[in-house]
C-alpha cells in the first residue's frame, strides 16, 4: 500500500514496533500515521477510527490483519484461551467494520479486507479455539458482503495456509521456514484486491503453500 503512495494508519499495541513499520511505509513511499491500539478493548477500536477520521476526514480500505492462535486440545482450552482468540479474530474486526462503514461509505471506493485463514475454511487438531474465531470471522465476511453488494464497498477474505511469522513459527515449527508462505506474498494479493475495480469480483481466495496439498 505505501508502495502506492498510499496514506497508511498502522495499529498495534507495541508503539516500538508500530514505529519500526511506520520506518517501513515512509521508506516506500507512504504516509504512516501510528495510533496505539488494544483490539481487546471496544473503546480503543473506536479510539482508532475516531482518530482516523479526525485526521483524514476518510477511509477507503480497511484491512484486518491482527490475530491470535492457541494450541490445545479441547479439554486443556481454558474459557479465557477461547475467549481471547474470539475477542481479537472475531470480535475485533466486527467492531471495526461496523465502525468504519459510515466513513467506508463516503469514499467512492470503500474496500475491507479481512485476512482469516486456512482453518477458517478447514480444521486441525489442536486449535479450536483458533479455528473458532477464524470460522466466526469467515461467516461475517459473508454476510457483511451481502448486505453491501451493490453499494461502493466491497468485501474480501484471504484465507492463507502457513504464513512466515512469528505466530506461524510458535505453532507450527515443524514446517520449514523456507517452504512457508512470504508475507509480502499476502500483502500483494490484498493490494491486487483494492486496486482492481472492474465487473469481475474475487469474494475469497485461498493461500497455500506450494508444498501443501492442493484444494483446500
Amino acid at each position: 500500500m505505501a508502495q502506492e503512495s498510499a496514506t497508511v494508519v498502522l495499529a498495534a499495541r507495541s508503539t516500538e514496533k508500530l514505529q519500526e513499520v511506520a520506518g517501513k511505509v515512509t521508506k516506500a513511499g507512504g504516509k504512516p500515521e501510528i495510533v496505539v491500539t488494544e483490539l481487546t478493548e471496544e473503546e480503543s477500536i473506536k479510539n482508532l477510527v475516531k482518530t482516523t477520521n479526525e485526521k483524514f476526514s476518510r477511509l477507503d480500505i480497511l484491512i484486518n490483519n491482527a490475530g491470535v492462535t492457541h494450541s490445545a486440545k479441547l479439554e486443556q482450552t481454558s474459557t479465557e484461551d477461547w475467549q481471547r482468540c474470539i475477542s481479537i479474530n472475531a470480535r475485533a474486526p466486527f467492531i471495526l467494520c461496523r465502525e468504519a462503514l459510515p466513513l467506508l461509505k463516503k469514499s467512492q471506493a470503500g474496500y475491507i479486507v479481512n485476512i482469516a485463514s486456512v482453518v477458517g475454511v478447514k480444521g486441525y487438531p489442536l486449535q479450536s479455539a483458533y479455528t473458532s474465531s477464524k470460522h466466526a470471522l469467515r461467516g461475517m465476511t459473508i454476510s457483511l458482503a451481502e448486505e453491501l453488494k451493490g453499494s461502493n464497498i466491497r468485501v474480501h477474505l484471504l484465507c492463507p495456509g502457513g504464513v512466515d511469522t512469528d505466530m506461524v513459527g510458535s505453532v507450527r515449527p515443524d514446517i520449514p521456514k523456507k517452504d512457508l508462505i512470504k508475507p509480502e506474498e499476502i500483502a500483494e494479493l490484498a493490494l491486487y484486491l483494492v486496486t482492481h475495480k472492474g465487473n469481475a469480483v474475487i469474494d475469497e481466495l485461498h493461500i497455500r503453500r506450494a508444498t501443501s496439498t492442493p484444494w483446500f
